[in-house]
């Protein structure tokens, strides 16, 4: 039987976890709040969660560039669909080697996965190599290539899983049986690491979805830009035009008609909304990766 104590101390544990999470759920709902909320309102005012005026400004400013939202949610689900399905599979890989105690040049590999985290080329030779010699610049693997440099924090989330959840007796009985290495890793490993798989696969795939740096270096074509970069972008424009409305008489007819308070929040919402309804589905399996992942082995 739980103890006195021991409920006092449950208790305590999950009012602080409840407080903790609503300090983190408060700044998305008044986010959310503030991208209803009229532009007016905001600059009179000032945030709040309970605004006098509600409008929809915001997203009509961004409905009438719905052409370029639209194809730029499509630039960037294809590029995290592909990436993060060759970044999860070249992880499984890496750290399947990494977990097998007797395979050859493992040290090697254990080398050069630590020392990537401690050193990489720079930006500078990065940009050239990719531009002049891999002639990558305003193409789609420019959004790709560069992510595919996998986490070594993943690869040693991952090989930690196989050593603790994957009994290298089943191994040896599979190889016993006539398989070849490849077939233990996919009718063996692979079923059961689906919780270190969707904790991958989530970390890599926000990494792909929010990345706008690549953009920035590689991609000056507009037809290519991601959501991202795309939304990016349409704050600075706005930015531009509330700089300059004073001292241009067309300027200002142009920036005065922008909601430009409540239109970032706006934008903020669009890049924000696929992540969230994304997240329940993996959920468990995420907690379940990461918990079981880090604290063992």
């Amino acid at each position: 039987m739980v103890g006195k104590q021991e409920r006092r101390y449950q208790r305590m544990i999950t009012v602080v976890l409840a407080l903790i999470s609503l300090i983190m759920v408060i700044p998305l709902v008044l986010l959310v709040v503030a991208s209803f909320t009229s532009n007016n309102e905001i600059v009179l005012h000032g945030y709040s969660f309970f605004p006098k005026e509600l409008s929809l400004e915001a997203y009509r400013y961004i409905w009438n560039e719905r052409a370029q939202v639209f194809h730029a949610y499509g630039i960037t689900i294809l590029v995290t669909a592909i990436g993060t399905t060759i970044g999860v599979m070249m992880t499984l890989l890496y750290a399947y080697v990494l977990a097998h105690e007797k395979f050859p040049g493992k040290t090697f590999l254990a080398f050069y996965l630590f020392f990537t985290m401690l050193f990489n080329g720079g930006l500078v030779p990065t940009y050239i190599m990719y531009t002049r010699y891999l002639h990558m610049k305003n193409t789609i693997p420019a959004l790709i290539i560069p992510g595919l440099l996998m986490s070594a924090f993943n690869v040693i989330l991952t090989r930690t899983y196989i050593q603790s959840n994957v009994p290298a007796a089943l191994s040896e009985a599979a190889k016993i049986d006539g398989a070849t290495e490849f077939q233990v890793f996919r009718k063996v490993v692979l079923p059961m690491c689906k919780p270190i798989i969707a904790t991958v696969g989530l970390f890599a795939g926000l990494g792909y979805w929010n990345d706008w740096t690549n953009g920035l270096y590689y991609i000056t074509d507009t037809n290519k830009f991601s959501i991202q970069q795309l939304l990016n972008n349409m704050i600075k424009n706005i930015e531009f035009l509330s700089k300059n409305a004073n001292s241009n008489i067309n300027l200002a007819s142009v920036g005065g008609g922008i909601p430009q308070e409540t239109v970032r929040m706006a934008i903020a919402i669009v890049g924000l909304l696929p992540i969230l309804i994304v997240f329940p589905f993996v959920q468990k399996y995420f907690v379940k990766g990461i918990s079981i992942g880090a604290v063992k082995g």
